[in-house]
């Protein structure tokens, strides 16, 4: 009660500014509402002072540690039984476990965004328990490790010099929360934190082979996966340098960036987004794929391209004035060669 008591204390604090500083939807988001990759409007310092900062990262690092503890618990007891689980679903199981944790967090805090950092943390720690299975017996292994932990560490150490505390909440969340009324508690449970792990899981499912035994050696598929993976994380930490740098010099809240990686499409955080799932993919087929790593990278596909952009870009078309003349001069995802 304590806990709870000191979060509220914070979440009023911060809410006036908050309504003042809304997320800037130029940025794609950390969850799939959110977003996979995005970070608030302001910087950390015009959010909640340093020290209300540090804490509420603390709080975020033992909402998760808690939530770690109870899917390795989980696992665990599923391993003990006397029922035969395959690890991949005793993963699944123990992700819908740890979601529950963080969802008790945000009702808890009245804040969905402690979620958000569930969809960078989460794949590092699948991919680890899926190696760890199989005793680390391969180059491939190694290989699609680097790829999901650079991927996972970039992402969340952008998420982490975004988030100002419990008082930011994306605005589509607070969006949401008003347009649901009574009904917020299970659209958050489900479309918030729910769906986003599921995508999770769907994404992750190219792991298993790609983890898994020795299978085919390694080959020219595995080189590719590799370029793919890295190249992908190197462009969404570009772009999100040069947005970060952006946000900090322009004139007003009107402007969009349009120079650097962001003239070549309008939205290269999420391309670089759907080139690191689409690497899990090729090191599963690399590995002997077993027919169902191709649901990850349609489904991500799906998620960015048909839900996630559209929200973002109805939201930027109404609050930047020359938003429109760039859509019709940059292409969406597929970005274009010559300027």
């Amino acid at each position: 009660m304590r806990c709870a008591r000191r979060s509220l204390r914070l979440h009023k604090t911060a809410k006036a500014t908050i309504l003042d500083s809304e997320t800037d939807p130029h940025n794609p988001p950390h969850s799939p509402l959110e977003s996979p990759l995005e970070s608030p409007l302001e910087s950390p310092a015009q959010g909640q002072s340093g020290r209300q900062r540090t804490r509420a990262l603390g709080w975020i690092t033992l909402i998760y540690l808690l939530a770690g503890l109870a899917a390795i618990s989980t696992v665990y007891a599923l391993a003990s039984s006397t029922s035969s689980v395959a690890l991949w679903w005793q993963l699944v199981l123990a992700n819908v476990v740890a979601t529950l944790v963080v969802y008790g967090a945000s009702v808890v805090t009245r804040n969905a965004s402690c979620y958000d950092a569930y969809w960078s943390v989460a794949p590092p720690l699948i991919a680890l328990a899926l190696a760890w299975d199989q005793g680390f017996e391969h180059l491939r292994q190694a290989l699609v490790l680097i790829v999901v932990w650079l991927w996972g560490l970039r992402l969340t150490r952008n998420w982490a010099y975004g988030w100002t505390g419990f008082g930011h909440e994306d605005w589509r969340y607070r969006q949401l929360a008003e347009t649901t009324g009574r009904w917020w508690w299970l659209v958050s449970l489900l479309g918030i934190h729910g769906f986003p792990t599921m995508m999770i899981l769907l994404g992750s499912r190219g792991l298993v082979p790609a983890l898994g035994a020795a299978g085919a050696g390694l080959n020219l598929l595995d080189l590719l996966a590799l370029a793919v993976g890295l190249g992908a994380v190197a462009l969404s930490h570009v772009a999100d340098r040069e947005l970060h740098a952006f946000r900090a010099t322009r004139a007003d809240r009107s402007e969009h960036l349009t120079t650097g990686v962001w003239a070549r499409c309008r939205h290269p955080n999420y391309l670089g987004e759907i080139g690191f799932w689409v690497s899990i993919y090729l090191f599963a087929l690399a590995a002997g794929d077993d027919g169902w790593s191709w649901i990850g990278p349609l489904a991500m596909l799906a998620l960015f391209a048909g839900i996630s952009i559209p929200m973002i870009e109805r939201k930027l078309v109404n609050d930047k004035p020359a938003y429109p003349a760039y859509q019709q001069q940059v292409p969406m995802l597929v970005p274009r060669l010559r300027r």
